[in-house]
């Protein structure tokens, strides 16, 4: 594979629109948005953040490590999870957004529901991150034309529950691609302003590991939508299979595969991806970071007059 190493001014593909108008960081490299997990079963660290003052002391953190945007999520989306109700992931979620937003964090709300998105606006939220892409609650994208914020539009074949069972695909890239554009239609024809719109190919979901890497590998074919990508591939399973114990064939566990996670973020920085969804903020900053001066020199190198 051969990647291209982006300068930190170079968008992620001509014409991408700027989110900077919206009170979102612009640091001149890949944004880095911190995971903020207020649910007791996350594949990664359920529990860890469950109550409402331990998620707002881990944002914290987050921030403190350098995350540009600290994204706060009240349902877990792992494989086979059950979806809490909706007064349930209001009590979860809405609390963590305020405070953090008070105290002048970018917070994004990670909501497939047009009432979270709403009361957690209100209470502060300058992003929507939704992995349904619209579908899962018919009110999210009238409610995303009205607020006109940023909105992440996430590739998605059905809840969690049975998700894995829509992993069939004849080209995974094209398919995905082609529904993601049909999602993009969907928002604009909503009247969602095309200046917000942020995708993401939604590796994990209704994908195997194989899907997952060949998305990856044609990561260029994404960012040419012309969109802005947040990507997640953070501690996810199919980094846990690739580095399987050599002796018992054991998936490594999702708490150390952050640096396989960093391994990752370096490619898709150098690809010229908009924002990185992790859950170990210090190690990917560092790497964004890295990747952003080696890309500056690079446009200088390319630039110098020849002998």
């Amino acid at each position: 594979m051969t990647v291209t190493i982006h300068a930190p001014a170079t968008p992620a593909h001509p014409g991408t629109p700027d989110l900077h108008p919206h009170g979102l960081p612009r640091p001149g490299r890949t944004l880095v948005m911190g995971v903020v997990n207020v649910t007791p079963d996350s594949f990664s660290d359920g529990g860890l953040s469950y109550t409402a003052d331990a998620a707002v002391a881990h944002g914290r953190a987050l921030l403190e490590q350098g995350a540009d945007i600290v994204d706060v999520g009240g349902e877990s989306t792992r494989p086979g999870a059950a979806r809490p109700p909706v007064e349930e992931e209001l009590r979860r979620v809405l609390p963590v957004v305020r405070a953090l937003a008070a105290e002048g964090a970018a917070v994004s709300v990670d909501t497939m529901r047009a009432e979270v998105a709403a009361r957690a606006l209100e209470a502060g939220a300058r992003l929507v991150n939704d992995v349904s892409g619209g579908l899962a609650d018919p009110g999210m994208l009238p409610l995303m034309a009205r607020a006109g914020v940023p909105y992440v539009l996430m590739h998605w074949r059905g809840h969690s529950a049975g998700m894995q069972t829509n992993a069939v695909y004849g080209d995974v890239v094209e398919e995905v691609l082609g529904e993601v554009r049909l999602r993009v239609d969907a928002a604009l024809e909503a009247g969602v302003p095309p200046g917000s719109l942020i995708v993401d190919p939604g590796l994990g979901f209704a994908k195997t590991p194989e899907h997952n890497w060949e998305l990856l590998g044609r990561l260029g074919e994404v960012r040419a939508l012309g969109r802005p990508v947040l990507l997640g591939a953070s501690r996810k399973a199919f980094l846990g299979r690739l580095l399987a114990d050599r002796t018992t064939g054991e998936p490594r566990p999702a708490r150390e595969r952050d640096a396989a996670t960093t391994a990752v973020s370096v490619l898709a920085a150098a690809q010229g991806v908009w924002c990185l969804r992790v859950h170990d903020v210090a190690s990917t900053l560092d790497a964004v970071r890295v990747t952003a001066r080696w890309g500056a020199e690079a446009a200088v190198a390319a630039r110098a007059p020849l002998g």
